[in-house]
C-alpha cells in the first residue's frame, strides 16, 4: 500500500508542477504504450511516449486527453494511420510553447499517415448548395448539420508532422489538420503542420476558427476550405513553402455565391526559392492566394513574399464568376497587403477585368503580417519554423 501512494503523490506532482504560464519545468515521459482502435469512453494518457495504430476513432460521447508534451508515433509500414474524432467525440490536447504534443511518424517522409481528422455538426453550403455531404478522406462519412456552436473540444499547442497520406484508391488523401463542419466551440490555438503530403488546414464547411497556425513545408496548399466554411475569429496565420507547394491559400465555396465569408486578420505568406508546384498537377498552381468556385473572404494586414515564378501573382482570380459575384459584389476584402519582392499584386485567369471596389483592396508598407510567439512548439529537429 505504501509503494502505491507513493507513486500517486509522484504523479500528482508533476501535473500539478505544470503551470499556464508556459514556465520551463523539467517533466519526465512516464507513459508508453498503444493507442489504437474505437475510444469509446473518456480516455486519457499521462505524459509520455506513444504510438499510434490504424485509424483510432473518438467514438460519439468519449473523449480523449493526452498530456502535454507527449509525442505519438505513427509508422507507415503498419498501414493507413491517422486520428478521427466523430461528430459528438471530443478531443482534448492541451500542449504548452515549451511542451507542445507531437504527432509525428517514424521514417519522416510526407505523406505517410492521416494527421488529425475531426468532425462536427456545424453548417455547411456544399455544391449546389446542399447542407450535407461526404467526406473526401477515404472514410465517407457524412458532415454537416444546424449546430453552429458545435463543440469538437481543444487543440493548443499540437504539432503534426508528415502526414497527407493517399489512401487505398490513390486519390483519397488526408492533410494535417482536417476539419469537417466544425463547430466555433471548438478551441483550435498554436498549431503547426508540417511536411505533409496534401494541405496543411482544410476547412470543410463549419464555423470553427484558428489562432496562430504555421503550415510548414506541406506539398499542397498551406491553408485550404470549401463547403462555405465562415470562421469569423481567425488570426495569425503563418505559411512557409519549400521545395515543394501549391497555393498558399486556395479558396472556393463549390459554386455556391454566399452571402457571407470568412476573416482572417495577419497572415503571411512565404514561398522560398525554387519551390516547385506539387507533381501531376493540370495547373499552374503557384500563387499566394487563389479565389475560384465563388470563394470570398475579408483579410487584412497580410505579409506575401516569394511567389516570383514567372506567371505567378499574389492574388490570383480563377474565372469570371468569381470575379463578377465576388470581387465586384464587394465580397472580396483585401486590405494592408505589403508584397515584399517582385509578386505582381493580381491577375486574372480568362479575358475578364479584375476591378476591386474601392476599400476591397489597399497595400501598406508597414504590414507585418502573422506574429507568433517562438518555443518549442514551433522548432522541428533545431529549425525554427517562424522563418
Amino acid at each position: 500500500m505504501k509503494k502505491l501512494v507513493f507513486s500517486l503523490a509522484i504523479l500528482a506532482t508533476i501535473f500539478t508542477g505544470c503551470s499556464d504560464d508556459d514556465e520551463d519545468v523539467i517533466t519526465t515521459p512516464i507513459g508508453t504504450g498503444e493507442i489504437t482502435g474505437d475510444i469509446t469512453t473518456a480516455k486519457e494518457y499521462p505524459l509520455g511516449n506513444y504510438t499510434i495504430k490504424g485509424t483510432v476513432k473518438v467514438k460519439s460521447g468519449a473523449s480523449l486527453r493526452i498530456a502535454a508534451g507527449s509525442t505519438i508515433t505513427a509508422d507507415v509500414t503498419n498501414g493507413p494511420d491517422a486520428l478521427l474524432i466523430e461528430n459528438g467525440g471530443k478531443l482534448f490536447l492541451e500542449g504548452t510553447a515549451a511542451l507542445p504534443i507531437v504527432f509525428t511518424e517514424t521514417s519522416k517522409t510526407p505523406g505517410s499517415w492521416g494527421g488529425i481528422i475531426m468532425f462536427g455538426d456545424a453548417p455547411i453550403v456544399g455544391a449546389n448548395g446542399v447542407v450535407s455531404a461526404t467526406s473526401e478522406d477515404g472514410n465517407a462519412i457524412p458532415y454537416g448539420g444546424s449546430n453552429p456552436t458545435h463543440n469538437g473540444g481543444i487543440l493548443k499547442y499540437v504539432r503534426v508532422e508528415f502526414a497527407g497520406k493517399k489512401l487505398t484508391d490513390n486519390t483519397s488523401e488526408m492533410n494535417g489538420f482536417s476539419f469537417y463542419s466544425v463547430g466555433s466551440g471548438t478551441v483550435l490555438e498554436n498549431l503547426v503542420s508540417f511536411k505533409g503530403a496534401d494541405d496543411g488546414f482544410e476547412f470543410y464547411g463549419g464555423t470553427v476558427s484558428g489562432k496562430n497556425l504555421i503550415s510548414y513545408g506541406n506539398f499542397d496548399d498551406s491553408f485550404d476550405w470549401q463547403d462555405g466554411w465562415k470562421g469569423q475569429d481567425n488570426t495569425n496565420w503563418y505559411a512557409y513553402q519549400l521545395n515543394t507547394g501549391n497555393f498558399g491559400m486556395e479558396i472556393e465555396a463549390k459554386s455556391v455565391n454566399n452571402s457571407f465569408w470568412p476573416k482572417v486578420t495577419n497572415i503571411t505568406l512565404k514561398r522560398a526559392a525554387g519551390t516547385v508546384t506539387e507533381g501531376g498537377s493540370s495547373a499552374a498552381e503557384y500563387d499566394a492566394i487563389q479565389f475560384k468556385k465563388e470563394g470570398n473572404g475579408d483579410f487584412s494586414n497580410i505579409l506575401i513574399s516569394g511567389y516570383t515564378t514567372a506567371g505567378a501573382t499574389a492574388v490570383r482570380i480563377q474565372d469570371a464568376n468569381t470575379n463578377t459575384n465576388q470581387v465586384n459584389g464587394s465580397k472580396i476584402k483585401l486590405t494592408n497587403v505589403k508584397i515584399n519582392d517582385g509578386t505582381s499584386e493580381f491577375g486574372g485567369v480568362g479575358t475578364f477585368t479584375i476591378t476591386f471596389p474601392a476599400g476591397q483592396y489597399t497595400t501598406s508598407a508597414s504590414a507585418t503580417g502573422a506574429t507568433l510567439t517562438p518555443g518549442a512548439w514551433a522548432i522541428v529537429d533545431g529549425v525554427n519554423l517562424i522563418q
